[in-house]
Parts: structure tokens; sequence; C-alpha cells
């Protein structure tokens, strides 16, 4: 657990042996009283102790991934209110299960049993920004123009993706984002991040230009494995680590789908 001051945030970087071998850590942050995200499974007592130093007055979720949401059952249980979307409250409740990749980096997360508490907290705002999952929500300061990026951003060129994410959608998503002008913004994995407003959007111009590439593979006929042999030079080592779950083909594929669904 390594703990920096931000002006008025506390950014708390939580990693373990395990997560290092594998390049992750991930931050939670603690501004306006409140801890937005709860870390994973893996760090739980580390996590403990945290809520027994900063007793923060509620908690806002960014999503249901076990490496944000992973221990909700710990501050559910300890009566603290927690502010989330339904579907992330639903998601943590009926925890689907995971791949070994992500339980050796992240551990398996507790499913959530205890009652949740509604919280809310003043001059912080949890916007929808579908993409990364249906959902992903960033928590917004406007006055203070800092945003808590969730998993929106990670990086302008990520090629590759999970199942169940939607590359035209988190596109949207970040223009939509990145019309706030915010002037900070803290990324969930990479911490603070320079000149948010242009990064968000550069982001959503890789990945449109990149859509409109795998769209016109696609037309040829090409394969999923030819397009990213073609495009990418092909699949990346953390597809074959993750048995496939992290992937540039889960990239390719929910281009494919996105196009299918829409025409339709």
């Amino acid at each position: 657990m390594r703990v920096t001051r931000l002006g008025g945030i506390t950014a708390v970087h939580f990693a373990t042996a395990r997560s290092r071998v594998a390049g992750y850590g991930v931050h939670v942050f603690i501004t306006r009283d409140t801890l937005i995200d709860t870390a994973f499974h893996g760090v739980r007592q580390e996590l403990s102790s945290l809520l027994d130093e900063m007793r923060p007055a509620g908690v806002l979720l960014t999503h249901h991934h076990e490496d944000h949401a992973g221990n909700v059952e710990l501050v559910a249980g300890r009566g603290i209110p927690i502010g989330a979307a339904p579907q992330t409250i639903a998601a943590i409740r009926d925890v689907d299960p995971i791949g070994f990749y992500r339980r050796f980096v992240w551990s398996a997360m507790a499913a959530l049993r205890s009652p949740v508490v509604p919280h809310a907290t003043a001059g912080l705002e949890l916007i929808h920004a579908p993409g990364h999952s249906a959902d992903h929500h960033v928590v917004w300061d406007a006055e203070r123009e800092t945003l808590f990026a969730g998993d929106l951003f990670l990086g302008v060129k990520v090629r590759v993706a999970r199942p169940g994410e939607n590359p035209r959608v988190l596109a949207q998503s970040l223009r939509r984002i990145a019309a706030l002008r915010p002037a900070v913004m803290l990324d969930s994995h990479r911490g603070p991040i320079d000149h948010p407003t242009e990064m968000l959007l550069a982001k959503a111009e890789w990945i449109e230009e990149t859509i409109g590439r795998i769209a016109l593979l696609i037309e040829t006929g090409r394969s999923d494995s030819a397009i990213v042999k073609a495009l990418f030079g092909g699949e990346a080592a953390v597809s074959y680590i993750s048995a496939g779950d992290l992937s540039r083909r889960n990239f390719v594929a929910a281009v494919r789908s996105a196009d299918r669904r829409r025409e339709a």
C-alpha cells in the first residue's frame, strides 16, 4: 500500500507480489470524505486498515470488476454507505466466476451479502461512461474540475479487450467525458494523467480509426485471427497468459459483434 497526497485527494496504490508479477496494481482515491472504489480482495487487510485510519463517510464505485469492487462486502459489512449504479450492485451480489489469470492477479472477490446503505456525496457525481463494461461510471468533481476516471482511459492505444467490452460505445463515452474539460484526471491504474482532455480525445480518435480499419477488413471476409495478424502483427502475449480473457482478438470480435447488431 503506497499513499500519495494530491492536494485535497489521497491516492492509495495497492499491489501484491502476484499482481506485480503481472505488472498490475490499482489505485483507490479518497476525496470529500469519500472512498472511490475498494481495490481487490487480495489486499482486504490493507483496505481494512485504510478504512480504520481514514474513516470515510461513504464509498463510490466505478464498476463491478474485481480490482475495483473486490472489497465491497467488507465495506458493506461495516455499515459504510455505498453509492453505485443498480447494475453494479446486482453484479456484485451475483459474482460471475473468473479465470485463473484474474484469480492469480487479483483474487476472487466475495459476493455482496450485507445490506447496502445508499451514499451520495455533495460535489461528486457518478456519470455513466460505458464501453469498458456496461455498468462503468466515472466520478466527476465539477467544482475542482477533477475526473476520477476508473477504467475509462488506461492508455491511448489499448489494443486488447476483455469479453463484454464495446469499443464503439467506449469512444462515445470518451468524447462525452472529454467535453467536461477536466483539469485533473486520475486513472485507477496509472494515477494522474497529464493533459486529460487531449488524452481522452486522442484515445477516442485512435479507437474510431482502428474500428474503421477493422470494419474494412471484415468486409473483405477475413477472420478475426487474420485481422489481428494484419492489423496488430499478431496476438499479444497477455492473451496466452490469460487464456484469451484479455486479447486483441476480443477487440476485433467486439467490433464485428457491434456491427452485426447495428445491421440487425
